[in-house]
């Protein structure tokens, strides 16, 4: 494909790299995974006002 081709396509073109697999399923950042964790234990969804 040329680059004007790619640059006129709807649909991106991605290329993901194999060498990711190996991370798939591992925590890399466990302490800023727990931190997230307990934010999210916090916050309270907003309420839903429906319509009359």
């Amino acid at each position: 494909m040329k680059v004007e081709d790619l640059n006129k396509a709807k649909i991106p073109v991605v290329k993901i790299n194999k060498k990711l697999e190996e991370f798939k399923g591992k925590v890399l950042f466990p302490d800023k995974l727990e931190l997230a964790n307990k934010m999210l234990e916090k916050v309270a969804l907003p309420k839903v006002e429906t319509l009359k």
